[in-house]
């Protein structure tokens, strides 16, 4: 079953590169935006959110939208939600040809109970479910950026109980996650070492790196002076590039894929691919408001207006105000995972095949 589901997700993908998609195969929903961070890069955690989605609107809306292939469930931090497991069963059970889910953590919440709902989560059958657990810097600077005391060594104890789980389910696929800002630009190699000292067998493909980036509607950090922009982040990335161990799978050439693109983007501030929101993906705040993506504060409309389908939304006046403005070139130039990687699957897929 996993096989099938992963051609149903690659055949959607190839197809993406040849024509419009008549609806998205990938959704990024941030579940909450609660969050116990404090986070230097991000304003999410300001936030005081009431009025999210109910594990039973979930359910409708999953109900109502079979067709995701990736669901990324986000936030905040999405262990915060005690149902987090209904929502995950919600798609599972929603989406006849899911293939992937993807959960970042801060590795605040309770080890013991995001263990046991991962557990949970790792025996619905996804075929694979990968998990991004958050480390910008060795332990000074991560606490610092992140704003809490002793977050560092949770992130690593995290990612410990991810690999003792990892040898029980086959499904599990983790990785830190590494937000190059302002804030630790030049610092990565220094953290590498210092993971390196807790976690002797660390290699560079078990990082993921993002460049931060701006959002009024979801980081709520517009207007911060967050984003690296010094020569040394070019040849910081460069560096990681080269460090990467050569293994040919298609998640490492697609990783890679991404990688010498944020190269581009680094160097001149352009998204350097055209962009799949809204036929691809799209972005699915806690309070059902849809967005072409996370980078794009556009609202073309609200699923509790539509009794939880996204179809009338899609085909919807504010889709298409949204698409012309792709096509005149004004959607806000971005690169990062969340949105990058439904521009790259098709192509990377196109050449392996």
């Amino acid at each position: 079953m996993g096989i099938e589901k992963l051609i149903g997700i690659a055949g959607t993908a190839l197809k993406s590169n040849v024509m419009r998609l008549d609806r998205p195969y990938k959704l990024n929903f941030c579940v909450t935006f609660n969050c116990q961070s404090r986070c230097r890069t991000c304003n999410i955690w300001q936030m005081r959110p009431t009025g999210e989605l109910t594990i039973e609107e979930i359910n409708r809306f999953a109900a109502a939208n079979r067709y995701f292939k990736w669901i990324e469930l986000t936030g905040g931090e999405p262990f915060l939600r005690s149902d987090i497991v209904d929502i995950a069963k919600a798609f599972k059970e929603g989406s006849d040809g899911l293939y992937i889910l993807t959960m970042p953590t801060n590795s605040l919440c309770d080890h013991v109970m995001v263990e046991s709902k991962l557990k949970a989560i790792l025996e619905l059958g996804i075929p694979r479910v990968a998990i991004t657990v958050s480390l910008d810097g060795y332990k000074e600077l991560h606490d610092m950026i992140r704003g809490i005391p002793g977050n560092y060594e949770k992130a690593i104890d995290m990612f410990k109980r991810l690999k003792e789980l990892r040898k029980s389910y086959s499904n599990l696929y983790f990785v830190f996650g590494y937000t190059l800002s302002k804030l630790n630009m030049g610092k990565f190699q220094e953290t590498f070492d210092a993971v390196k000292r807790d976690i002797p067998d660390i290699r560079y493909n078990d990082f993921h790196i993002n460049l931060a980036q701006l959002s009024s509607h979801y980081y709520n950090n517009e207007g911060m002076d967050i984003r690296p922009n010094e020569p040394i982040v070019v040849k910081e990335i460069a560096d990681f590039i080269d460090r990467r161990e050569p293994t040919v799978s298609a998640i490492t050439i697609i990783e890679n894929a991404f990688l010498r693109k944020m190269l581009e983007y680094a160097k001149t501030g352009m998204t350097p691919m055209p962009s799949r929101s809204l036929e691809a993906s799209v972005y699915l705040d806690s309070f059902g408001n849809v967005f072409p993506s996370i980078m794009w504060d556009m609202k073309i409309g609200n699923v509790r207006d539509t009794g939880f389908s996204l179809e009338g939304i899609l085909e919807g006046e504010g889709a298409k105000r949204a698409i012309e403005e792709k096509r005149k070139g004004n959607e806000p130039q971005h690169w990062t995972s969340c949105e990058a990687y439904q521009s790259l699957t098709g192509s990377v897929i196109n050449i392996l095949s």
